[in-house]
């Protein structure tokens, strides 16, 4: 059994992409602040018969992540899917003339330095098995610059960058990096991005392997260049 790790684990995308994983026989590592949720989390897919654990961890804590990465990968076997899909803090999204430069640090070190700390836990087990997917899911200000929420806005588009290079890098590995944007609210009701839909989607990808980006939706009045 190989193992779905999903970082930043919560009961609306979270619960549902690890609920689509676990159904398609894959073991899930949910990875969050919060232990009281991750019982919550685990209690839930137990029901359905899906075999998860929860792990404390902060991403802004290089040393707390790599730790849960491995402990998930010991007690559950090898990582082969990696979301990383945390909910970015309040804080970040100030305009873009009230962010200075020290109001960077948290959302840079969220997704740029936790992405790849996260990435560096996984690929060794990855590149043991010969295959592995790594996804990253954003909003709309990774590929459409928002003024309004500076701090995402360049943060997202960092993320969004190592991933392609990820894409290339590891293609030849048999490892896909792909990255899903999703340009507005998640609703239950929503056709394409409801949690079950987007949970969907995100399996998907892994099994079709095909490109880097993927939107749940166009963006409005999305232009050729911005796909």
């Amino acid at each position: 059994m190989t193992t779905f790790a999903l970082v930043g684990a919560g009961p609306g995308l979270g619960l549902a992409t690890a609920r689509r994983f676990g159904t398609a026989g894959h073991a899930v590592a949910l990875i969050a602040r919060d232990a009281e949720k991750l019982d919550g989390l685990t209690a839930d897919l137990a029901r359905d018969g899906i075999q998860a654990r929860g792990y404390t961890a902060d991403v802004l804590d290089i040393e707390s992540l790599t730790a849960a990465l491995h402990a998930a990968a010991a007690d559950l076997g090898p990582v082969e899917i990696l979301q990383y899909s945390p909910v970015p803090q309040a804080h970040f999204m100030k305009p873009v003339l009230d962010t200075s430069a020290d109001d960077l640090d948290a959302p840079l070190a969220f997704s740029v330095k936790g992405p790849v700390t996260a990435v560096h836990a996984v690929l060794p087990g990855m590149r043991q098995l010969g295959r592995g997917t790594l996804l990253f899911v954003n909003g709309s200000s990774a590929v459409r610059p928002n003024p309004k929420v500076a701090g995402t806005s360049i943060a997202f588009a960092a993320e969004s960058a190592y991933a392609r290079m990820l894409h290339d890098a590891l293609a030849p590995e048999n490892i896909h990096a792909a990255q899903l944007i999703i340009p507005g609210a998640i609703r239950p009701e929503a056709e394409h991005s409801s949690p079950d839909a987007l949970a969907q989607r995100l399996y998907a990808i892994h099994t079709d392997r095909d490109g880097f980006r993927h939107y749940s939706e166009p963006l409005p009045d999305q232009p050729q260049d911005d796909r």
